[in-house]
């Protein structure tokens, strides 16, 4: 068998909520016809992307694209086998990990036996809210009350979460977070499977300038298998989780956590990792989350366009750090067409798009079977046993 290229750095970089075209069985989720990069082009048509789009992002899904592969650069698309749109689904499979029975799902909000046991373990006057909103939205409805009340805001969304909002300066920051552990504990001996649970601070004295913060945290359900993470650390392979990836993993397989709560604090801790970590051997892994939370479920088309060009315009910073051994892989975990109905995730196919100097060709990774498919040539890579599900596309990458 021919000699299979190995990196000694694996970089994944995850645009959250960041689809390419609608799945399969799209219809089973209510999302024909979405495509979150199609209709930015629609809402924003001139819209660059020119980095991205010399690495292949336009050929993977199916665009028009006037700019010629750059060499080093794979491109292709992945398609979601688990039965959910979510981040957790998401970020799960593509390490390896599909979730085949469904989260729990609170489209009328949350049961009263869960309510009661929120109340009595957390010593709490009351609840305000127990719907489907958005974050948003439902501290302007509701924030005054909670102020005068000091009863938390509890809402969820088409995600598989318990979203607990409280002003961070008079509930306390502390209190909220001790409320939602408190609260995962509830969840999770349960009989509901709930993704996690969301602290959601807020600041301002009135509807007009209610403001959520960036101390957002996360409690998630602990993965209930093997992922690519875990095989990693116990091989020995470092594993950096960046933003929010910690907390969706529940910690399982992370060796180290880096703190970056805005995208752009997210490329900057990167690029300080990828310069001060040559010696490093392992998966650095990191979410940007701005697109998803400000944008896609805001509905905010124009300004999902205008900040993905800026996260195309900071990717040259990125690759100018990369090391011959290094492979940077760009990908997502759902949609979230900002141009849909609703403020929910999209079930779209997801990028995967790929660069290291090592590489002599441009390659084509044409439509991925599953998520799972990343995690498993990421194991391929550092010569760990296969996971059950995904299959490696490291050695295409020699193609």
């Amino acid at each position: 068998m021919a000699h299979i290229k190995k990196f000694n750095r694996i970089c994944v970089l995850v645009l959250d909520g960041f689809g390419i075209g609608e799945l399969p069985d799209a219809g089973a989720f209510g999302d024909s016809g979405s495509n979150t990069l199609a209709h930015l082009y629609t809402a924003r048509p001139q819209l660059s992307l020119p980095h991205l789009e010399k690495l292949g992002l336009l050929k993977a899904a199916g665009l028009a694209s006037s700019l010629p592969i750059m060499r080093g650069a794979a491109f292709g698309k992945m398609k979601e086998i688990s039965a959910g749109k979510d981040t957790t689904t998401g970020h799960w499979e593509m390490m390896g990990l599909p979730v085949q029975e469904s989260f729990t799902y609170f489209p009328k909000g949350f049961p009263k036996e869960i309510m009661d046991a929120f109340l009595k373990r957390n010593s709490l006057p009351g609840y305000l809210g127990n719907k489907p909103a958005s974050g948003t939205e439902i501290i302007k409805e509701l924030g005054k009350e909670h102020l005068q009340s000091g009863k938390p805001i509890v809402y969820t969304s088409g995600d598989s979460v318990f979203q607990i909002a409280c002003h961070e300066e008079s509930f306390g920051l502390d209190h909220l977070y001790k409320v939602c552990l408190e609260t995962r504990k509830i969840l999770s001996n349960s009989p509901y499977k709930v993704g996690r649970v969301i602290a959601r601070p807020f600041i301002g004295a009135t509807s007009e300038t209610f403001k959520r913060t960036t101390n957002r945290k996360d409690f998630s359900l602990k993965p209930f298998g093997e992922t690519c993470l875990t095989s990693l650390k116990a091989n020995h392979f470092g594993v950096i989780g960046m933003g929010k990836i910690p907390s969706i993993y529940d910690h399982e397989g992370i060796t180290e956590t880096i703190v970056s709560k805005t995208d752009d604090e997210g490329v900057d801790k990167l690029k300080e990792i990828l310069k001060s970590k040559s010696e490093f051997k392992g998966l650095i892994f990191c979410n940007l989350n701005d697109l998803d939370t400000l944008y896609g479920h805001r509905r905010n088309a124009s300004g999902y366009a205008e900040h993905l060009q800026h996260i195309d315009q900071r990717l040259p910073e990125i690759l100018k750090t990369l090391q011959p051994d290094d492979l940077l892989v760009i990908t997502s975990d759902h949609g979230n067409d900002p141009s849909f109905t609703g403020t929910d995730h999209t079930r779209e196919y997801v990028p995967l798009v790929m660069y290291s100097p090592s590489l002599e060709h441009s390659i084509d990774l044409k439509a991925r079977e599953s998520f799972c498919d990343l995690g498993q040539s990421i194991l391929d890579n550092f010569e760990i046993k296969a996971l059950p599900h995904g299959k490696s596309f490291l050695q295409e990458l020699e193609a």
